[in-house]
């Protein structure tokens, strides 16, 4: 597939997004970025290792564009569910897991499948109450041998849920059996990501919202480095332990490693592995560093969206929280997705690292793919 546009550094060229919009989509100067696909309502990503990138969707349906890390082909449906959204995409132990909005399915996969060799497989049920109210997606990782599926809040802010696997992460096998909370009170992590160095499970989380304006902090954070069931409080604590209310304490639940500006809304997230290998590998400073894809705000003033890029060293940023500037441990890494006025052409959702090195981002209001490599 001919790329529709590419921008290069700062020198950004004009790349075609959303309806008439146009907007000049830019990356740091040793970069370029294409548009390699587009795809209707395009959620998370998951890189296959021959090249080939699997796109969840806000529909039923799961596409696979073709040699991604190439000659991209055009997108084509490699599997359709009953049940959508089909948002979640994630690749482990020849399977190819699904999670939509009631389940986590699997799917025999291997490297090369162009459309899915039999049915997709139901192992397991989430939002069981079988209400469709508010954070549908189902978003899923894979680490150390467990199954992971984000499951986001009924509703801004509510006590008690009236469905267990609401505003929680599920661990469960890779069958989906022993399926059990490994945290809890967190509203919408929608964007879960695993660190290779260290095999930890981070998730980004969307934060409620009716506090004082610029709060709660958005956070990212390493859930399974905490013992037991990690508790994140909400709809009562929020950022640095501090309670909503003088009859709710927070000095139990999780304090994050990252935050991000309010309203920002992560949507998905990768590692940049340590010793990536192949012909677009980034600098040096980036790997072991996480990409994080931000939506952007329906607030006003909005808060762009953007992808940002945050230092680490294994699991620790390198730069430490500050409790009165959620700016100070991330960098742009692609923005351009609004305008100086407040148009928005664009809002990045999935992420995902190719075999080759390269960034792979989704777009779910310019219905596009790109692909973010270091420049030659």
């Amino acid at each position: 597939m001919k790329p529709l546009a590419v921008v290069a550094g700062v020198a950004s060229a004009l790349v075609l997004a959303a309806g008439s919009a146009r907007a000049a989509l830019h990356v740091p100067p040793a970069f370029e970025i294409t548009r390699i696909a587009s795809v209707d309502g395009a959620r998370e990503l998951a890189a296959a290792s021959n090249g080939d990138l699997f796109v969840g969707t806000n529909t039923g349906d799961v596409y696979i564009v073709p040699h991604a890390d190439g000659n991209a082909e055009a997108p084509r449906v490699f599997v359709r569910l009953a049940d959508s959204p089909a948002a979640g995409v994630t690749i482990a132990r020849n399977a190819l897991y699904i999670g939509t909005q009631f389940g986590v399915w699997r799917l025999p996969y291997h490297a090369g499948d162009v459309h899915a060799a039999s049915r997709p497989e139901k192992i397991s049920s989430v939002r069981t109450s079988g209400l469709s109210r508010d954070h549908v997606t189902t978003t899923l990782a894979f680490s150390n041998g467990k199954l992971y599926a984000s499951v986001g809040s009924s509703c801004n802010v509510c006590d008690p849920e009236s469905d267990s696997t609401r505003a929680t992460i599920q661990e469960m096998n890779p069958d989906g059996s022993k399926l059990s909370a490994r945290a809890v009170r967190i509203r919408n992590a929608i964007a879960l990501a695993v660190n290779p160095a260290t095999g930890s499970l981070w998730a980004g989380v969307a934060g409620q919202d009716e506090l004082q304006a610029g709060h709660p902090y958005e956070i990212f954070d390493p859930v399974t480095l905490h013992n037991g069931v990690a508790d994140y409080g909400w709809p009562y604590c929020y950022e640095n332990r501090r309670s909503t209310s003088a009859t709710h304490r927070c000095a139990n639940v999780v304090e994050p490693r990252v935050v991000l500006p309010a309203y920002a809304t992560p949507i998905g997230a990768v590692f940049y592995p340590l010793n990536q290998k192949g012909a677009h590998v980034f600098p040096k400073r980036y790997r072991g560093g996480a990409f994080i894809t931000l939506h952007g705000s329906w607030h006003q003033p909005p808060v762009p969206p953007r992808v940002v890029f945050v230092a680490m060293r294994g699991d620790t940023p390198d730069t430490p929280v500050d409790w009165n500037d959620p700016n100070t441990q991330w960098s742009e890494f692609v923005g351009g997705f609004q305008t100086a006025s407040g148009e928005r052409t664009g809002r990045p959702t999935g992420v995902a690292v190719g075999p080759q090195g390269d960034l792979f981002v989704a777009d779910d209001l310019a219905n596009a793919i790109y692909r973010v490599r270091p420049l030659p």
